[in-house]
């Protein structure tokens, strides 16, 4: 579960990380929930997903990697969609989002942001998702500011 960003992370590209950057925070792994794991742990499995051969993982899981993407819909009028042009900036973020077991889609969706409001409009209903969902928001949003 991230907390925190991790700025002093190992890796050679961390603007292709994930979640946009490194994050430090919790496990949630069963009879592991709330212990912290150490940084070359977060490094080499929390961080990149996929996290195979962490002893920590569960061999049962959901998932084993969860990847988003951002789009800026246009704006929805009472006559349908006005085209949104670079002048008029996007006031909702659509976060696609899919999570992978074996390299494979096993659930996808989208996501809503409210920029005016800061706040969700649609969020994931396992919030260890929505925190990822919302730290990768975070990174995306300091990186086009």
């Amino acid at each position: 579960m991230p907390v925190e960003k991790l700025e002093n992370g190992s890796w050679p590209h961390p603007a292709r990380l994930p979640l946009g950057s490194g994050w430090r925070g919790h496990c949630t792994a069963p009879g592991h929930e709330c212990e912290q794991p150490a940084q070359h742990i977060l490094e080499a499995f929390c961080n990149l997903g996929y996290a195979n051969s962490c002893t920590w993982a569960p061999r049962e899981r959901p998932c084993d990697a969860v990847r988003f993407a951002v789009t800026a819909p246009a704006e929805v009028t009472k006559r349908g969609v006005a085209n949104r042009n670079a002048e008029s900036p996007a006031r909702f973020l659509s976060l696609h989002y899919v999570c992978e077991r074996n390299h494979l889609p096993v659930e996808h969706g989208d996501l809503e942001y409210d920029l005016a409001q800061t706040v969700w409009l649609r969020q994931h209903g396992d919030p260890r998702i929505q925190k990822m969902a919302e730290c990768f928001l975070d990174a995306y949003l300091k990186k086009k500011s």
